[in-house]
């Protein structure tokens, strides 16, 4: 598919729109990468398209390929898979028929060259609910959660090169967030939720690159609230994460968050998450 290694990075991009307005170009500029995975898009696919065909000098290959996914609800939610080379297949299909999961999760293949040649490579980008305790949201949040179990034993069992990437807001333990103790009791860091990831990477099999990379170090967080002080305290969340399978994990050589220099120069409340495999 490209020149080893291949930059895979995601970004929640709190609204693909500003993101570009506060500095996003010129980051991409920066990055170059070769499959861009983001999330909270909150635009249509003419606002993309539009936008990515501004930048097209920082692709590796001089072009952008764009799959996005909308929420059913107007600018709420979105992902989208931006690329240097075009996909060969894609969906959107998690969870029984009657589950909205739109604009939440969408799987792209890619065909590999060189040593990997005939095989594919798969990424997905998803963003799950926020949810919020003892309300309706809270329950989505755990229904999207059991589908994305369900799914992702699918992919482990039938598929080598595989990542689910995205912003799944779920701190798994206590290293992933600063304040842990005071959100015992809040969605994002409740035990049910932590315990899907317990299942994803103790009981299925996949591994969390950024603790592979930092196994006991807090952090690297990747979201601080806009309120307060947080970003310059690093009072931060690890929520973004690249769940790999073991054969992928296996040629992941490098693992960045990049954090902006300062508050005042990021252009979303998500740093990027850059993984670099040898592919």
């Amino acid at each position: 598919m490209a020149n080893s290694p291949l930059k895979v990075v995601t970004l929640n991009v709190n609204g693909i729109r500003a993101a570009f307005r506060k500095g996003m170009v010129e980051w991409l500029h920066e990055a170059k990468p070769d499959i861009l995975c983001l999330q909270e898009v909150r635009a249509a696919d003419e606002d993309i398209e539009g936008l990515f065909a501004t930048v097209t000098d920082a692709s590796p290959t001089g072009e952008w390929h764009i799959l996005h996914d909308m929420a059913t609800a107007k600018g709420r939610a979105g992902v989208a898979v931006v690329s240097s080379v075009p996909a060969v297949a894609h969906s959107t299909v998690l969870g029984p028929d009657d589950f909205d999961s739109a604009g939440r999760w969408l799987e792209a293949e890619f065909e590999l060259s060189g040593d990997n040649a005939g095989e594919r490579l798969t990424v997905v980008s998803t963003y799950v609910h926020s949810g919020e305790v003892d309300t309706p949201k809270q329950v989505e949040k755990y229904k999207f959660l059991e589908a994305m179990t369900a799914r992702m034993n699918e992919l482990l069992a039938t598929r080598a090169y595989v990542v689910v990437l995205g912003d799944l807001n779920v701190g798994h333990t206590e290293l992933d967030i600063k304040n842990w103790k005071g959100n015992l009791k809040n969605a994002g860091f409740l035990p049910e939720e932590r315990a899907y990831f317990d299942g994803f990477m103790k009981q299925q099999g996949w591994r969390d690159l950024g603790r592979d990379f930092h196994p006991e170090e807090p952090g690297p967080y990747t979201w601080w609230s806009q309120r307060g002080q947080a970003f310059d305290t690093n009072t931060g969340w690890r929520i973004d994460y690249q769940l790999a399978t073991p054969k992928l994990a296996s040629v992941a050589k490098s693992y960045n968050v990049h954090r902006a220099a300062s508050y005042d120069t990021r252009f979303t409340d998500h740093s990027p998450v850059v993984v670099e495999y040898a592919l």
